[in-house]
C-alpha cells in the first residue's frame, strides 16, 4: 500500500510540473501582439527610434547583432533560434520514445513548443520594426551539435539545463540595456518562462531535490544570476553548436 502512495505523489509532483509549464507557455503566448505593436506614438512605450548606425545588418561581410534595443532583442532572438532547434531535434529524434519516458517527452515537447514560439514571436517583432530593411533582420542560424549523442537522457537533459541556465542569465543581463519599457516587460514575461524551463529540467536531473534553485544558480539573496551579452555570447561560442558566423559589436 505504501508503494502505491509514493507512486501517486510522484505522478501529481510530474502533473503539476506540467501544468507549471503549461501556464509558463499561456502567459508567452500572450504576450505575442504587444512587441509587433509598438511604436514611437504609444503613450508611456518609450518607443525610442533606433540609431541607423547600429541597426543590425552585414558588417565587413558577416552579419552584426547590432546595438539598443533592436540589437538586445536580435541577441535574444539568436538565443532562442539555438533553443528552438536544439529541442525540435531532441523531439524529432528516432530515439525520443526510447530515451525518455511518457512524462519527459511531454515536458520537452512543452518546452519545444515554447521555444518556437519565443522564435517566431522575435523574428515577427523585429520584422516588423524593419520591415523597410528585411536584410538587417537576423537570417535563420544553423547549427551542429557534434558529438552530442541525443540517445543519451543525461547527455540531452545536461545540455538542456546548460542551454535554460545561460538563457535565463542572458534576458536578466540584457534587462538594463533596454530603453523601451515595452520591450523590457516582453523580456520579464519571457525570462519568467524559461526560469521554468531551466527548474523543469533541473528536477528532471535530480528529481525531489533542491537542485531546481540549487545554490549553484541561485545566490544568497534569492538572485539568479545576470551575465551581459558578451559574457552570454562568449559561453554560447565554447558550445559551438552555431556555426554561422556574427558579430556583436555594439553589445558589451
Amino acid at each position: 500500500m505504501k508503494k502505491k502512495v509514493e507512486v501517486k505523489e510522484v505522478r501529481t509532483g510530474l502533473h503539476n510540473r506540467r501544468s507549471f509549464l503549461k501556464l509558463g507557455g499561456l502567459a508567452v503566448a500572450g504576450t505575442g501582439l504587444l512587441l509587433v505593436g509598438c511604436n514611437n506614438d504609444d503613450d508611456g512605450g518609450g518607443g525610442n527610434t533606433p540609431d541607423a548606425n547600429q541597426l543590425p545588418g552585414i558588417r565587413n561581410g558577416v552579419f552584426d547583432l547590432g546595438g539598443g534595443d533592436l540589437g538586445i532583442l536580435t541577441y535574444a532572438y539568436a538565443l532562442e533560434q539555438l533553443e528552438a532547434d536544439f529541442y525540435t531535434r531532441v523531439v524529432n529524434s528516432n530515439s525520443f520514445g526510447s530515451t525518455f519516458n511518457a512524462e519527459e517527452q511531454q515536458i520537452l515537447t512543452d518546452l519545444y513548443n515554447h521555444e518556437v514560439v519565443h522564435r517566431e514571436f522575435f523574428r515577427t517583432a523585429i520584422s516588423g520594426v524593419l520591415q523597410d530593411e528585411p536584410d538587417r533582420v537576423l537570417p535563420d542560424l544553423q547549427f551542429n551539435y557534434g558529438g552530442l549523442n541525443f540517445n543519451d537522457r543525461l547527455a540531452v537533459l545536461n545540455t538542456a539545463k546548460a542551454l535554460e541556465d545561460t538563457g535565463v542569465s542572458a534576458y536578466n543581463g540584457a534587462g538594463r540595456y533596454l530603453t523601451t519599457p515595452d520591450y523590457l516587460v516582453i523580456a520579464g514575461k519571457i525570462v519568467s518562462v524559461e526560469a521554468r524551463h531551466a527548474a523543469a529540467i533541473r528536477d528532471l536531473l535530480n528529481p525531489g531535490s533542491a537542485s531546481f534553485a540549487g545554490d549553484d544558480i541561485v545566490d544568497a539573496n534569492g538572485l539568479d544570476p545576470a551575465q551581459m551579452p558578451s559574457q552570454i555570447i562568449s559561453a554560447v561560442s565554447d558550445l559551438e553548436f552555431i556555426t554561422t558566423p556574427f558579430t556583436a559589436m555594439y553589445l558589451e
